[in-house]
């Protein structure tokens, strides 16, 4: 058996096209929409799919609702490459209109964060820390420092 792989997570959205609009400005990465009803952001390691939240309960199954209520527990990270861009991670979430939750600052882990809330309440950490680093692909991966303490 092959080792599971996490490929793509699929946010459930109110407005698809809103959605859109907004990860492709936050990212900066072209979207790809040409399959109709969902929408599809190619990034390094997993893609992200944006899909409306009732389309989605409903393939889920009757036993699922549509219906948001609180914070569900689950949040999202981008790993950054420097607590600069945390900053201007955040800043260009801020202008997009995502809704600031925490804004960056030291961890006690020894790193920088923040997070932010997208425009359907998925949470976001955007996160620098001195044990990871990137793959020439880049994926996110143990700094060999980080390895050997």
């Amino acid at each position: 058996m092959k080792i599971p792989r996490l490929s793509i997570i699929t946010l459930g959205v109110a407005d698809l096209q809103k959605a859109t609009a907004f990860y492709s400005q936050v990212l900066g990465t072209p979207p790809n929409t040409s399959y109709g009803g969902v929408t599809f952001i190619q990034l390094p390691g997993v893609w992200i799919s944006l899909y409306p939240l009732a389309e989605l309960a409903k393939d889920i199954g009757p036993d699922v609702s549509a219906q948001r209520s609180g914070f569900s527990g689950v949040t999202l990270a981008h790993n950054a490459r420097s607590a600069e861009d945390v900053r201007a991670v955040l800043a260009q979430a801020a202008a997009a209109g995502a809704k600031i939750l925490k804004p960056a600052q030291d961890t006690f882990w020894g790193g920088y964060s923040g997070y932010f809330a997208d425009l359907d309440g998925h949470v976001w950490e955007i996160a620098w820390g001195p044990g990871f680093s990137f793959s020439e692909h880049g994926d996110l991966q143990f700094s060999e420092s980080a390895n050997d303490a």
